[in-house]
C-alpha cells in the first residue's frame, strides 16, 4: 500500500501540528490532529481489506494498418471502489485510452479503442488496477500477467488501377493456371476453343476433322503459386507487395497458393479464407526460398534494397507501378465487384 498525494498532505498537515504543539502547547491543535489520524488510519485498514479485483480479457480482432479495433476487460470487485485501471500496449499499436479512473463493481467492463499501426503480431498488457479508500488517501496497486495479442496483416494494395499491360500479364498467369489437367481426346464440337485443338492428331485425320483436347477437374488445377521472399530489413514490404497481389488473384476467382519462408498456405477466393494468407504475411519475417521453388512459381515476388518486383515469367514488374498509393481506400472491397472485368 502506498500513500496518494491527498495522503502525504495529511501526513504534512499533522507534522505540521505537532511542531507548533511543541512550540506553543497541544492543546488548541488536538481538535485537528486526532481526526487527521484516525482518519489516515482508517483509509489504511480499508484499503488493506479491499480484496483483489478479478479480470478476464476479450479477444482483440486482426484488421489492417490504420483500422481500430475495442480493447475489452472484464473486471469484477467484491464492492464498489475506486480505481485507477491501465492498460499497457505494446509497439505496432497506439491508443489514448488505455488509462482511466472509474468504480468497479461486480461487473465493470473496462473498454478503449486500440489503433492497428504496423504488420505483424502485437501484445496487449499486461493490465494494472490501483485501488483507494472512499477519502483518496492510501492506494493499493493489484498487477495482472494476463496479455492478449493482436494480429495487424500488411497493408494491401488495390492492383486495378495499374497500367493495363502489367494487369494482363498477372491477369495471364492465373487464366493458365485455371485451366484443367489433361484427359483425353475427342472430336471438335462447335464453340470449342482452337487453342485446345491437338493439331498432331488432327493432321493424322483423312478427313480433316479437328481433335481436341478433353481436360479433367483435378483438386491441384487452377491454383496460382505464389512465392514471395525478402531480407529481414525489407519483410514489410514484401509482405505487403505478396498481399496485394494474392488479393487481385483471388478477385479473379481462382484459388492461390502462397510460400514465404515459413509455410504456405493455399485458399480459394471467399473474403473470410483469404485471411488465412494474410495471417501467414503478417507474421512473416522474410527469408529467402531455393532456386529450385522459385523456378517451379508463376509469380515471383522479391524484396530488396532496391524495392520489390513481381517477377511473371521472364518479365520483372515493379510492384510501385502496379500498386495505386496508399491514400484513401485502398483495399479490395469485401464484396459485390471482382477484378474480372478489368482483367479481360
Amino acid at each position: 500500500m502506498h500513500l496518494t498525494r491527498r495522503g502525504w498532505g495529511v501526513v504534512v498537515v499533522v507534522a505540521f501540528c505537532i511542531l507548533m504543539a511543541w512550540g506553543y502547547g497541544e492543546r488548541s491543535l488536538n481538535a485537528l490532529v486526532a481526526p487527521l489520524l484516525v482518519g489516515l488510519l482508517a483509509a489504511a485498514i480499508s484499503t488493506y481489506r479491499i480484496g483483489r479485483p478479478t479480470v478476464e480479457r476479450r479477444a482483440v480482432d486482426e484488421g489492417f494498418p490504420g483500422e481500430t479495433r475495442p480493447v475489452a476487460v472484464d473486471i469484477s470487485a467484491e464492492r464498489p471502489t475506486a480505481a485507477t485501471v491501465a492498460d499497457r500496449v505494446g509497439a505496432g499499436l497506439g491508443t489514448e485510452g488505455n488509462s482511466a479512473e472509474t468504480t468497479l463493481t461486480a461487473d465493470t467492463c473496462y473498454r478503449y479503442d486500440l489503433t492497428l499501426e504496423t504488420r505483424g503480431e502485437h501484445r496487449v498488457g499486461p493490465l494494472s488496477i490501483t485501488v483507494t479508500d472512499v477519502l483518496g488517501l492510501v492506494s493499493r496497486r493489484f498487477e495482472y500477467t494476463q496479455t492478449v495479442s493482436v494480429l495487424v496483416y500488411p497493408a494491401v494494395y488495390d492492383l486495378r488501377s495499374a497500367s493495363g499491360q502489367d494487369l494482363r500479364l498477372l491477369a495471364e498467369a492465373a487464366r493458365e493456371q485455371r485451366r484443367e489437367e489433361f484427359d483425353s481426346l475427342r472430336e471438335y464440337n462447335r464453340g470449342d476453343s482452337l487453342r485446345d485443338v491437338h493439331w498432331k492428331s488432327t493432321a493424322k485425320r483423312p478427313e480433316g476433322d479437328l481433335i481436341v483436347k478433353r481436360f479433367a477437374a483435378d483438386e491441384t488445377a487452377g491454383a496460382v503459386d505464389v512465392v514471395a521472399e525478402s531480407s529481414p530489413e525489407t519483410a514489410d514490404e514484401m509482405a505487403s507487395a505478396a498481399a496485394s497481389v494474392v488479393a487481385f488473384l483471388l478477385e479473379l476467382d481462382v484459388d492461390v497458393e502462397l510460400t514465404v519462408a515459413e509455410g504456405s498456405v493455399r485458399t480459394d477466393g471467399g473474403f473470410d479464407r483469404r485471411h488465412h494468407l494474410y495471417r501467414l504475411l503478417a507474421r512473416t519475417a522474410g527469408g529467402a526460398l531455393t532456386d529450385e521453388r522459385r523456378r517451379q512459381a508463376d509469380v515471383v515476388i522479391v524484396a530488396s534494397d532496391g524495392g520489390v518486383v513481381v517477377r511473371v515469367g521472364e518479365r520483372d514488374l515493379p510492384f510501385d507501378h502496379l500498386r495505386t498509393t496508399l491514400e484513401g481506400s485502398d483495399r479490395w472491397p469485401d464484396s459485390g465487384d471482382t477484378a474480372s472485368e478489368v482483367a479481360a
